[in-house]
């Protein structure tokens, strides 16, 4: 079917990214009745490094700037102290036992308490298709100017993305189209309210420690680590705030 402006409405951006998330996840798990074992963790290594690469390719797209004939560095010291106040946060207010409690809840009302994987792949592939400067800015648009065209992007990539994580960690991944529909559909709620909130500056400074925290859920994936991701999820705000703080040292 093609859109066009006469049939769009706002969050039509959203709904097609959550049809996508499910499509995707429907295909992976078709795709996981053949995998074998090994192959199972050869998928998991090669999803780690590809989740790593996003994320880097994200921060350093932030955090390098070309200056006349030489190459800059902005925004680490805002990472850093982002990255340190948010962890600080996200610990005392345990938001990492928060989205346990309600991947257990999702579990066990979805019926897939079978599933030993579940909890990990709905945190991993939520973490992975959240966080982002994308989700912001494309719900915002998508609610005021009716143009999903970002969502419409970022729907094809997280149909990507969780076909290919459900394919080795399982059906888990698919709820991730709860917390984007949430998130993303929050967004555009209050997109009048919110634009003026996310200024230029503000977008970079959340899209460089967003991506960071992606590239923390590839680690978990890669090395088996278990960082608690969720719970740095509080230096997205403390990078928002610095936006707005004047004279500071970047």
């Amino acid at each position: 079917m093609i859109l066009s402006a006469n049939n769009l409405f706002p969050g039509i951006g959203t709904i097609v990214n959550v049809i996508a998330i499910l499509c995707g996840g429907a295909i992976g798990l078709l795709f996981k009745k053949w995998i074998t074992d090994s192959l199972q963790k050869l998928l998991l290594c090669a999803n780690g490094i590809g989740v790593i690469l996003i994320g880097i390719s994200g921060a350093l797209s932030r955090m390098f700037v070309i200056n006349g004939n030489r190459m800059e560095v902005q925004n680490s010291f805002m990472m850093i102290v982002s990255l340190s106040l948010g962890a600080l946060l996200g610990h005392l207010l345990q938001i990492d036992q928060r989205f346990e409690k309600f991947g257990l809840y999702l579990k066990e009302k979805s019926g897939n308490q079978a599933e030993s994987q579940f909890l990990n792949a709905f945190l991993t592939a939520s973490f992975t298709v959240c966080i982002g400067a994308m989700a912001i800015v494309g719900a915002i648009e998508d609610s005021l100017n009716l143009n999903p065209s970002i969502l419409f992007a970022k729907a094809l990539l997280d149909f990507t993305i969780i076909m290919v994580l459900t394919s080795s960690l399982g059906k888990g991944c698919m709820y991730s189209a709860i917390p984007v529909g949430l998130l993303q559909g929050s967004i555009s709620i209050f997109a009048s309210l919110l634009k003026p909130i996310f200024t230029t500056n503000a977008l970079l400074n959340i899209g460089l420690v967003g991506s960071v925290l992606i590239i923390l859920v590839g680690i978990n994936l890669l090395f088996s680590k278990s960082i608690k991701v969720a719970n740095l999820i509080p230096a997205l705000l403390i990078a928002l705030l610095w936006s707005y703080w004047p004279n500071v040292l970047l």
